[in-house]
């Protein structure tokens, strides 16, 4: 299978959240443990390891299911948009469930669907299993950060959020490199099918210990069911993000230019829903004083560079990487080690340099990310194509981890400080939703841009002209960050 093909759709999957917390409408939760944080945010990395791992087993799906390019799409596609559509949905169920309930079955189900996926007979089983396993995931991760959001304090939370803002960077890379590895070794000739299968033990320990060490928690008041703002909200995500995961692979065919065109009409219905069952005392799936909250919508404005930017890298390095340098699936995701450890660093760091530099700390890190992205562009345009070795971009990927991990935690940070505990799995499905949607988006437009660059111009150059794609993003969000009070709660 061409690479093109089999990466265009690697969105990725991270976060952080705030210090003090709002008055909180909720009944007091126990203390989140050390395990209890260990175990929830192993469930907040499972979902995203699994995004990218089956990446690198594409071209061996296609080859023992006899899969067409159009069904490998769907493999990523199915689950990329049910875990999209039903994030906000996971959220409100455990605010009003019980976000440990909503969490233990979100992890039983996805290592359930993982074994179905890992024993698909077929080509088409495999994509029915694996939309199953993206809903699995929308019911486990809106509750990590719900979570963490009700049950911690001060510094601890501070903390707790930071590591949650470096799963997702590790995520990432493990779940390349661990994609290459597991193929590679080809365990009791399970090929392809054990980077499904390897969640299931996983899951089963994750499980026994979300049992004893997870805290519930939940919304005091009880909501009703939102069923109409539900669909509509599913309606006008499926409608956007289909055709940007499926459409330019497909030629553009008339149905996703008509989805496209009425994901806006649908969304504004579903704003309308919403206001209405807010302004009657209803209970809306969002809430529309959700985005009324200064904090939030600045800090979904500044999601907008971060994602997009990030899922167009991590399509374009793919593609570069394995096509143009000749790596192997291993190799690409090993060469990206140092951007990950730096972001994970960093990440931990971010606290400390949000109590020194508040806001800034954001202009700060868009500018460092922006000089990783210039050295690569630099190296690659100025190195031999012989000389371009992992060490050579080593340095480039290194400044990008530094400032893609403060930016991540950040991000969480200013979105959720305003979020009433109450409200804390609306909140974190809406900050989660975005980041999916906007992943998807900087696929279709900067991957887009890069594959139309690439005849004319090569991949050395078509490479270089969307790393400066992104640093313009870049310089947006420090902007934008600029606009941010100094101190932030």
């Amino acid at each position: 299978m061409n690479l093109t093909n089999s990466t265009a759709h690697v969105l990725e999957p991270a976060p952080a959240a705030p210090h003090t917390p709002p008055a909180s409408p909720t009944s007091p939760s126990p203390a989140l443990t050390p395990l209890g944080l260990l175990t929830i945010l192993l469930g907040a990395a499972l979902p995203m390891i699994d995004f990218f791992i089956v990446n690198v087993a594409l071209p061996s799906i296609e080859h023992d299911l006899h899969a067409s390019p159009a069904t490998l799409e769907m493999v990523v596609a199915g689950y990329a948009v049910a875990y999209a559509v039903l994030l906000v949905l996971g959220g409100r169920l455990g605010d009003t469930y019980g976000r440990r309930k909503l969490f233990l079955w979100g992890v039983a189900a996805f290592g359930v669907t993982s074994l179905a996926c890992g024993l698909a007979p077929g080509a088409w089983w495999l994509v029915g299993a694996r939309v199953a396993q993206g809903a699995a995931s929308a019911l486990m991760l809106p509750q990590v950060l719900a979570t963490i959001h009700a049950t911690t304090r001060g510094e601890h939370r501070t903390k707790a959020v930071a590591l949650y803002g470096s799963v997702g960077g590790i995520s990432v890379i493990l779940g390349q490199v661990l994609g290459g590895v597991l193929v590679s070794a080809d365990i009791a000739a399970t090929g392809w099918r054990a980077v499904f299968l390897v969640n299931a033990p996983v899951a089963v320990a994750a499980l026994l210990c979300a049992v004893r060490s997870v805290p519930d928690s939940r919304a005091e008041q009880p909501t009703r069911s939102d069923i109409g703002g539900t669909l509509l909200f599913a309606a006008s995500l499926i409608a956007l993000l289909l055709p940007l995961t499926e459409g330019r692979a497909a030629g553009w065919p008339l149905w996703s230019v008509l989805l496209l065109a009425a994901s806006p009409f649908l969304a504004w219905g579903f704003a309308r829903v919403e206001l209405r069952a807010e302004r009657t005392g209803g209970s809306p799936l969002l809430p529309p004083s959700l985005l009324r909250e200064p904090g939030v919508r600045k800090g979904l404005a500044l999601g907008l560079p971060i994602f997009t930017g990030f899922a167009g890298w991590m399509f374009v390095s793919a593609v570069t990487l394995q096509q143009w340098l000749g790596f192997s699936p291993l190799k690409a995701g090993l060469t990206l080690i140092p951007m990950g450890v730096v972001q994970f660093a960093a990440s931990m760091l971010a606290p400390r340099l949000v109590a020194r530099l508040g806001s800034r700390a954001m202009t700060l890190c868009a500018l460092v990310h922006g000089s990783g992205l210039a050295l690569l562009a630099l190296t690659v345009l100025w190195t031999p194509l012989s000389a371009l070795s992992p060490l050579a971009l080593a340095p480039g990927l290194a400044l990008c981890g530094l400032g893609q991990g403060v930016q991540l935690a950040l991000y969480y940070r200013i979105v959720l400080a305003a979020v009433p505990a109450a409200k804390a799995g609306a909140g974190s499905g809406l900050a989660a939703t975005v980041q999916q949607s906007c992943l998807a988006v900087g696929v279709a437009t900067i991957g887009s841009l890069f594959l139309a660059l690439v005849p004319g111009l090569g991949m050395r150059n078509a490479f270089a002209i969307v790393l400066a794609v992104q640093l313009a993003g870049l310089i947006g969000l420090a902007l934008l960050s600029l606009r941010l009070p100094r101190k932030l709660a």
